[in-house]
């Protein structure tokens, strides 16, 4: 056997995976035929915030839609379980990369820069979508700073429903034989969906510059102190009014809500009615002996305080909603002390009518 032995710390190796990944623009490998395909690029743009400053952000637009050069969160991603989905990304200012977070595609695909590579023109990503359920992408050059910048949007994937049935209904995952819930049939059709995106933004970190530090200076990514809180790309100011916010049903109908911790804050999340957590990371939570073990849907009583990790995702299911206003209620602390931010609170809203 022989055994090569190399140092402790090598300079080529940290620069190649840390400070300067490497960037190309290969052939997509094993490409084959899409089901779905979407184009993004990179843009930015300034945003209002709610004390009347603008912050500039960065995010991906879809070349394809008009007046979509300012999306924040970016434009949300849908396909169906078991469908090929191809990305055409161009980033256009600088390498960037797409990583789809929780999709688990090959090393080629999953847009992780420093263990593969960073899109330097342009590049087709592809994966299968096999589990459905709720998940992000985003920029994973420079991970944190591009986040924080506003990188990122919701991608879900829908499960399958049955050919036969032409009422083309909404589920969370396709209901199988034996699906056992007591209380709640969360593989039944929802009749509304809340798709929720919690953000804090620090205004110092919207000055820095695109690789600001990845190679090891030292410019603050340590210290965050939000002062803007937002769902949706909406601050709390307008967040209990604003349509990209607020869901009308009726009353009696399953809604299913989606949400999702884009901030650096611990988020805390509170609900005025009972509901059930039924899926967690894009993993859904169901009872089905036939099927094998399953952790099973676990209820969340009305006013109980919820704990979404950054970059954690998970779905709420509410049966028969009851008739009102029903708002969602989060709160931002402070990811080391732990303290409400002042004015950290955002609020969206259910109306049941």
């Amino acid at each position: 056997m022989t055994i090569i032995y190399r140092p402790i710390f090598d300079p080529l190796e940290f620069d190649t995976f840390g400070c300067h990944p490497f960037e190309d623009d290969p052939a997509t490998p094993d490409r084959t035929n899409r089901q779905v395909f979407v184009r993004r690029q990179v843009a930015d743009w300034n945003v209002d915030m709610k004390d009347g400053s603008q912050l500039q952000f960065w995010g991906f637009k879809d070349p394809d839609i008009s007046g979509s050069d300012s999306p924040w969160p970016s434009k949300i991603i849908r396909v169906k379980q078991g469908q090929i989905f191809h990305c055409e990304f161009k980033p256009t200012k600088g390498a960037h990369t797409i990583h789809w977070h929780g999709i688990e595609p090959t090393p080629m695909n999953d847009g992780v820069g420093h263990t593969s590579f960073e899109v330097k023109s342009s590049y087709v990503y592809q994966w299968c979508a096999h589990q459905a359920g709720t998940y992000l992408y985003h920029c994973h050059k420079n991970t944190v700073l591009h986040f924080e910048m506003g990188m990122y949007g919701v991608l879900i994937v829908d499960p399958l429903t049955k050919p036969s049935d032409t009422r083309n209904p909404n589920y969370l995952y396709d209901p199988l034989p034996g699906d056992l819930t007591p209380g709640i049939t969360p593989g039944a059709p929802y009749g509304a969906e809340s798709i929720l995106v919690f953000d804090d933004v620090d205004p110092v970190w919207h000055k820095l510059d695109h690789n600001a530090g990845m190679c090891g200076d030292d410019v603050g990514l340590d210290k965050f102190n939000p002062t803007y809180f937002l769902i949706n790309g909406v601050h709390n100011g307008l967040s209990q009014i604003d349509r990209r916010t607020v869901t009308t049903t009726q009353a009696g109908k399953n809604v299913l809500v989606r949400l999702a911790n884009a901030s650096y804050s611990r988020l805390y999340v509170t609900l005025p009615v009972d509901a059930w957590i039924v899926e967690v990371d894009g993993r859904p939570l169901r009872v089905n002996r036939a099927k094998g073990a399953f952790a099973g849907p676990r209820k969340l009583a009305a006013n109980t305080r919820l704990e979404i990790a950054v970059a954690q995702r998970y779905a709420l299911w509410i049966p028969n909603i009851p008739r009102g206003d029903h708002r969602i209620t989060g709160h931002f602390h402070h990811w080391i002390t732990n303290k409400r931010h002042f004015d950290g609170t955002a609020v969206a809203k259910i109306i049941a009518t």
